[in-house]
């Protein structure tokens, strides 16, 4: 058997939506477990498992598995509830003392991940020819470790916010990899779709680590802190906001960020809300690719947004903050 890819329109050379494509000689049948329509391929190159349509990943021993499905149901009703104090609006004037405030405190909840490079990670010159793709939003914890591998190994990534209320990203989830589950990674330059977390940290430093594993406690901790951001933040970055624009814009936004950062979690936060699809530029401390921020900007501070479609470039969070909700605001709405 075989993933067709679905076909979508063309911009620039590039498809105007992300899917990944596999000959069908790479995929045999058999190899589908029965079920649950995941996929695994016998060379190692595709693993996608899952048991679950959830909007968290369950893990590969059955322990562990009840331990994730616990947290599926925590999160299922933690939604509605964080979302009752997330402030209204997000596109409103926002008290910025207290949403730095609460942002700081996240980043000290994991303030030994995602903030600096690992220092036998890959450099610019041995970066994937082929961006991954992530599908993912922000509140999630663990999305949020994936994040955080990707800033440790000092790569770019797309991104594809998914957050609850999605249709555009959520639907091409289930149409690649057969579960609306998150995170979701495609690596074109392997041609592997997988799910769960802990399996695509692995996987990432494997691939692209040159030999190191997930500095300490990177696996371990989510359980225990992860959660710290989406309590802290009141489910900022969860749910689609009711304005948000029905079709992405012809061209991705650009972030430089890096993920424990205070400042950029709040672009961020934004960026899922609208489903506004983007390249994240990683770019914590030692990261080989500040040169490239320098040279965008003209200085080393994050966040740092461009948007290629209007041309506008801007360096400071309340200014993007107020920038992305006006810009793509959806004109039915604004």
């Amino acid at each position: 058997m075989s993933i067709q890819s679905p076909c979508f329109p063309v911009v620039n050379g590039n498809l105007r939506l992300p899917i990944a494509s596999f000959p069908s000689s790479t995929l045999r049948s058999g190899q589908r477990i029965s079920g649950n329509g995941a996929w695994i391929h016998k060379r190692g190159r595709v693993c996608v498992k899952s048991e679950a349509n959830t909007d968290e990943e369950t893990s590969s021993s059955s322990s562990e598995s009840t331990t994730s499905g616990n947290a599926s149901s925590f999160l299922s009703v933690l939604c509605p509830l964080l979302k009752l104090f997330s402030g209204g609006d997000p596109s409103q004037q926002r008290n910025h003392a207290l949403e730095v405030a609460t942002s700081s405190l996240a980043s000290i909840a994991r303030l030994p991940w995602g903030s600096r490079v690992s220092s036998m990670s890959t450099d610019v010159s041995s970066s994937p020819p082929l961006r991954l793709q992530l599908f993912e939003f922000e509140a999630c914890p663990f999305c949020r470790r994936v994040r955080e591998a990707m800033t440790e190994l000092d790569l770019s990534v797309e991104v594809y916010p998914c957050p609850k209320g999605s249709v555009r990203h959520r639907e091409l989830v289930r149409r690649s990899g057969g579960q609306e589950m998150f995170p979701f990674l495609i690596d074109r330059n392997t041609d592997t779709l997988m799910y769960e977390s802990g399996d695509i940290v692995k996987y990432l430093f494997n691939q692209y680590g040159n030999g190191r594993g997930p500095s300490t406690g990177l696996l371990e901790s989510t359980l225990f802190t992860g959660w710290m951001p989406t309590l802290l933040r009141a489910g900022r970055g969860m749910s689609l906001w009711d304005k948000a624009p029905t079709d992405p814009p012809p061209q991705m936004l650009e972030l430089f960020s890096y993920e424990n950062n205070s400042y950029a979690r709040l672009v961020r936060e934004a960026l899922c809300e609208l489903e506004l699809p983007y390249v994240l530029h990683n770019i914590g401390e030692g990261s080989t690719r500040m040169r490239s921020l320098l040279n965008v900007s003209g200085s080393d501070k994050v966040p740092f947004l461009v948007d290629p479609n209007t041309g506008v470039q801007l360096g400071d969070y309340q200014k993007i903050l107020a920038y992305l909700f006006k810009t793509y605001s959806s004109p039915a709405s604004a």
